[in-house]
């Protein structure tokens, strides 16, 4: 167990914390909750860069590395559902897209073929964690200014939501894309699958 594979578990551990952290109706709360998201995800580049440059890269590492960040990534959405800043149906299928390409890579890690996250796939990882940063620290500023007396029009303005609304939609778009790709490019694999 090297330092790239820990820093991989304290992504998946560190998803719980979380959640309880965001949903707690508290300022402090919600600056704990970008706090631990922020490094959670910082985790992600760490993990990967710690790996290649010791020449740790395990195949634990491949597997684990994309499944934390699913975790943490569907675990943040259903949060902001939750909240209210997020449509749920978009998280549906981001959510979908994410575990059945999970089952896919198991499914092929079972046949002894390992499938290593593409340049898309990784690209579609850093802009689930930007989105999310986003909204997280616009709930974060809401929390703390608005009890201040701060009533920015952008708290209360339909078109935050439809900024939020147009964040999601291109992460769940190239998120689509990319799990398309996945499917394309092992082409082989599902038929010998679905026989």
């Amino acid at each position: 167990m090297n330092l790239p594979n820990k820093l991989t578990l304290l992504r998946i551990a560190l998803a719980p914390v979380f959640m309880a952290l965001i949903l707690i109706d508290d300022t402090r709360a919600k600056l704990a909750s970008l706090i631990v998201f922020v490094v959670a995800a910082l985790t992600d580049l760490g993990d990967g860069y710690l790996a290649r440059k010791s020449g740790r890269v395990t195949g634990f590492g491949k597997f684990m590395d994309p499944l934390a960040d699913k975790i943490l990534i569907s675990t943040a959405l259903i949060s902001l559902v939750g909240l209210g800043y997020v449509r749920g149906w978009m998280v549906i299928v981001i959510i979908a897209r994410e575990f059945l390409i999970t089952g896919f890579r198991s499914l092929a890690a079972y046949r002894g073929i390992l499938i290593v996250p593409s340049f898309g796939a990784r690209l579609k990882t850093a802009l689930q964690m930007v989105t999310v940063s986003a909204i997280l620290l616009f709930v974060y500023l809401k929390a703390m200014l608005v009890p201040l007396g701060h009533h920015w029009t952008i708290f209360e303005s339909t078109r935050t939501m439809l900024v939020f609304d147009i964040l999601v939609t291109i992460t769940m778009l190239v998120t689509v894309i990319t799990g398309i790709d996945y499917f394309v490019r092992h082409l082989s694999l599902v038929k010998s699958v679905l026989k």
